[in-house]
């Protein structure tokens, strides 16, 4: 028996989900790196047992390992274009949720994709948890060379986030947002919120909302998934509203609720909850042939 192999299951489990994330954010598809951490594998096995017995820390030699083959293949333009194929037929396999979450990265993939490869290496390895002497080998620097290739990296990140938002990622994030709430999911709402995130409720006075403005992202997020509770008779869309996509929610199709998102460094920061039926009155009118689809929701009073 070879006990360099014989670890617990969730360990396993853990490692892999693990090297996959690194070499994901490395490479920016998931079936590029699947392909990675297969390599990473057969490398592993390909070792004598006695070589295996060497390695005191089989999970760093792993991601050590996962982060040379990503390295050696960012520099190659050509792969990326190979990368981008793998990537869309690894899609056709995954269900909703693995198409949302790939979806809500694939701006920041975007940001990571104008860092050098140096940069991308380190910066992606430093937030792995990986020591800094392990970063120095893979990349093939110095310790404070790579600590200042991080420093770069997150600089340029930073001047990323602070452009405005464009219309395709207002988009995704509403579609991400109604996903997270349809199932319920806190932990991927809260993801997508800003920490300090707001929410206004206008009831008007008409039905029992909430009268103060909820802050911060778990509370924003408590909120939302309280107000928007499955029911078999609720249904939750996205819908234009004010001209950018927001989410319409309805009970025996009648509009209950129109949201509307403000966005800031690619996370909501405020959200916009119309209850007041005074207000919601056009949006339960039976459409005017040839009519605009898109409805101008007025802001909550706060």
């Amino acid at each position: 028996m070879d006990h360099a192999d014989a670890v617990p299951i969730a360990e396993l489990l853990n490692e892999r989900r693990y090297l996959l994330d690194v070499a994901y954010w490395m490479l920016g598809s998931t079936g590029a790196a699947e392909s990675v951490v297969d390599e990473t594998y057969r490398r592993w096995y390909g070792l004598s047992g006695a070589a295996r017995q060497q390695i005191t820390t089989p999970r760093s030699w792993l991601a050590k390992t996962v982060g040379g083959i990503c390295l050696d293949l960012l520099p190659d333009r050509g792969a990326a274009g190979r990368r981008s194929g793998v990537h869309e037929q690894a899609q056709d396999a995954e269900g909703p949720q693995e198409k949302l979450e790939e979806e809500v990265s694939r701006v920041l993939l975007n940001a990571l994709d104008s860092l050098s490869p140096a940069e991308r290496a380190a910066f992606v390895l430093k937030n792995a948890g990986m020591p800094p002497n392990a970063i120095a080998d893979i990349v093939g620097r110095t310790e404070p060379e790579c600590a200042e290739l991080v420093d770069r990296a997150r600089h340029h990140l930073r001047v990323q986030r602070s452009r405005p938002t464009t219309p395709e990622w207002h988009d995704a994030l509403a579609c991400a947002v109604r996903q997270a709430c349809l199932t319920e999911d806190a932990r991927l709402l809260v993801s997508l919120l800003c920490p300090d995130a707001t929410a206004f409720f206008d009831g008007g006075g008409k039905v029992r909302a909430l009268v103060r403005p909820v802050h911060g992202s778990r509370q924003v997020a408590h909120s939302l998934l309280t107000l928007l509770a499955r029911h078999p008779r609720t249904t939750l869309t996205t819908q234009s509203v004010n001209g950018r996509t927001g989410l319409v929610a309805r009970y025996d199709h009648q509009v209950a609720a129109v949201i509307s998102l403000d966005i800031a460094d690619q996370h909501v920061a405020q959200v916009w909850v119309v209850l007041n039926p005074d207000k919601l009155h056009s949006w339960n009118q039976p459409p005017t042939p040839g009519g605009p689809s898109s409805h101008q929701s007025p802001a909550p009073q706060g």
